[in-house]
């Protein structure tokens, strides 16, 4: 304990607003992480995410130094250092300039404005804010392989009739 709350003591001491540190461990004992996570995530502005490894970590970590405590999912790993690559990675994509806006817009789950739902909606996070959106599927070239043909409509050159395509298709 006294390695980990002098780690995040000087971790705090350098942050630029030291009052707006918000400390996050992961651990199987925390909510579920979303996507409406990673937005709220995102708008931070000095994240500090603890990674356990094997067995945990002593509990009053998650008593008296985390702010928040969550998991990526229902199963164990050796340590959390995948688990915070996983938050990072959602969150870094979504810091302004890290991929370009029209590319976010189209994600398999994204953050409404309003209450209408994404195409092929079929999943609500916390609040009804995120939707599921799952995207068309991606092709590359050859435009055939062993037998294996992309849908014609995607050769076509016609963007309206392609995104008519992507916006009815369903798994």
């Amino acid at each position: 304990i006294d390695v980990v709350d002098r780690a995040i003591t000087e971790l705090k001491s350098k942050a630029e607003d030291k009052q707006k540190s918000k400390i996050i461990l992961l651990d199987t004992k925390g909510p579920f992480y979303t996507q409406t996570k990673a937005q709220m995530l995102s708008k931070e502005e000095h994240l500090i995410l603890i990674a356990p490894h094997f067995e945990g970590i002593d509990h009053r970590v998650h008593d008296y130094i985390a702010d928040e405590v969550i998991s990526i999912g229902p199963y164990v790993l050796t340590g959390g250092e995948l688990p915070t690559m996983v938050v990072i990675d959602s969150i870094v994509r979504l810091l302004p300039g890290a991929i370009k806006e029209d590319s976010l817009k189209d994600e398999s789950y994204s953050l409404t404005t309003n209450n209408s739902p994404a195409r092929n909606a079929s999943h609500s996070d916390v609040g009804g804010q995120l939707t599921t959106n799952i995207e068309a599927p991606q092709y590359t070239r050859p435009a055939e392989y062993k037998g294996w043909k992309v849908p014609e409509v995607l050769l076509s050159g016609n963007h309206g009739e392609i995104e008519k395509w992507r916006n009815n298709f369903t798994y």
